[in-house]
C-alpha cells in the first residue's frame, strides 16, 4: 500500500493563472527530492481560489484559506498580493498552519506565516530613492496607489529621501485600478520635479505612463516591482523608459542552471525564478520536517539555510530560522529598465 501523500495547499488570490502556474515548479522541486530519497511519499497539491484585493475581497481570501485548512493540508503556499497576505497572516496564526506567502510586505510574517519576498514595500522604496539620486535627481514627484501597499511604499520612500537630501516636490494618490491619471500627473509635472516615481501594485501603472507622456515629462521615471508586469509586452509598451525593480539577473548562476535545465529564455526564466524558489522552499520544508505534522513542517522550514536563490543578484540566499521569516537574504532587488520592450539590467 502506498503511503498517504503530503497535502500542500495552493491559495490563488489573483484570479489569474498565477496559482496554477506555480504547480509546475512545486512539482519539479518535490520530484527532485523524491528522486533523491529525501522525500518518502508523493506530494498532492490542493488548490483553492479566492479573488482577493484589489479586484476582489478579503472575505474571498478568508474562505479559500479556510477550505485548505479544512482539507488538512500540512502547508499552504500563497497569497501573492501584499494586501491579501496581511489578511491571511492572522488566519495562519489562528489555525497553526505553516504558510509561505509570496508577496511584498514584511508585515505578513508570524510564527506560522513565512514570506518569500516578491519585492518589498519596505526595501524597494530605499533602493529606488538611492537609484534616483545616482541618476542625479534632486526633486522627485511621487504617484502612489491609494491602498495599504501604496501608502507603505510612500512612507519608506519619504524617509529615505530625507536621509539622502532628496526633495519630495509633490505627491498624488490614484485608485489602484485607475485607468486615467492625467490630472494627477499634470499636477506633479507642474511642480518642477526632475524625476517621477510610481509606487503601487502596478495595475494603474499604464495610466501613469500615459499621463507622463501626455504631460511631456522627459526626466528619469521609476517604479517599484510593479514593473515586473512589463514581462507582458503590452504593459512594457506603456511604461517604456521606466527604471524599475526586478528579481532576476542574467548573472545569477542558479537562474542560469534553471534556464539550461528547462530550456528557458531569460524572459521565461525571469518569470519562473520565484516559482522555482518557492517550490524549493516548500519541498525542503517537507523534507526537513522532523515529523509529518504541521508543527513538524514549520520546524522543517526553519531548518532551511544557505540555499542558492534563483532570484536576485548572484550570491542571494534562501533560508529561514528561529523568528526569521524572510526567505531572501542579500541583494535580491535588481535594478532594471524597460527600453523598447526589453528589460535591461542597470550597470
Amino acid at each position: 500500500m502506498k503511503p498517504a501523500p503530503y497535502l500542500v495547499g495552493v491559495l490563488d488570490d489573483t484570479g489569474s493563472s498565477a496559482g496554477r502556474g506555480l504547480e509546475r515548479w512545486l512539482r519539479l522541486a518535490t520530484e527532485d527530492l523524491l528522486a533523491s530519497g529525501r522525500l518518502d511519499r508523493e506530494v498532492e497539491l490542493v488548490h483553492a481560489e479566492g479573488l482577493g484585493l484589489p479586484q476582489g475581497t478579503a472575505a474571498n481570501v478568508q474562505r479559500a484559506f479556510g477550505e485548505l485548512v479544512d482539507h488538512d493540508v500540512l502547508l499552504i503556499v500563497g497569497p501573492a498580493i501584499g494586501d491579501n497576505a496581511l489578511v491571511a497572516t492572522p488566519l495562519a496564526e489562528a489555525a497553526e498552519v505553516p504558510t509561505i506567502n509570496w508577496a511584498g510586505t514584511e508585515r505578513a510574517r508570524g510564527e506560522w506565516m513565512f514570506h518569500l519576498q516578491v519585492g518589498s514595500h519596505e526595501d524597494e522604496s530605499l533602493v529606488l530613492a538611492r537609484h534616483l539620486c545616482d541618476l542625479g535627481a534632486t526633486r522627485v514627484g511621487v504617484i502612489f496607489d491609494r491602498s495599504p501597499i501604496g501608502r507603505r511604499h510612500l512612507s519608506f520612500f519619504v524617509d529615505e529621501a530625507e536621509l539622502l537630501g532628496l526633495t519630495i516636490g509633490a505627491t498624488a494618490s490614484i485608485p489602484p485600478l485607475a485607468a486615467d491619471a492625467q490630472a494627477q500627473l499634470e499636477a506633479v509635472a507642474a511642480t518642477d520635479c526632475d524625476a517621477v516615481c510610481y509606487l503601487g501594485l502596478g495595475l494603474s501603472a499604464p495610466a501613469v505612463g500615459r499621463g507622463l507622456h501626455a504631460a511631456g515629462f522627459e526626466g528619469p521615471r521609476a517604479m517599484n516591482t510593479a514593473g515586473l508586469r512589463g514581462w507582458d509586452p503590452a504593459f512594457a509598451a506603456e511604461v517604456d523608459g521606466f527604471w524599475y525593480l526586478d528579481m532576476a539577473s542574467e548573472h545569477n548562476e542558479e537562474l542560469r542552471r534553471l534556464s539550461e535545465r528547462q530550456q528557458l529564455s531569460f524572459r521565461e526564466a525571469a518569470g519562473a525564478s520565484r516559482g522555482w524558489d518557492l517550490g524549493r522552499l516548500a519541498a525542503e520544508g517537507l523534507a526537513r520536517a522532523p515529523e509529518r505534522t504541521r508543527e513538524g513542517v514549520r520546524s522543517g522550514l526553519e531548518l532551511i539555510k544557505w540555499l542558492p536563490a534563483a532570484e536576485g543578484y548572484e550570491g542571494t540566499q534562501l533560508g529561514f530560522g528561529h523568528r526569521d521569516r524572510g526567505a531572501l537574504h542579500g541583494r535580491y532587488l535588481v535594478v532594471r529598465r524597460w527600453v523598447g520592450g526589453e528589460s535591461v539590467e542597470a550597470r
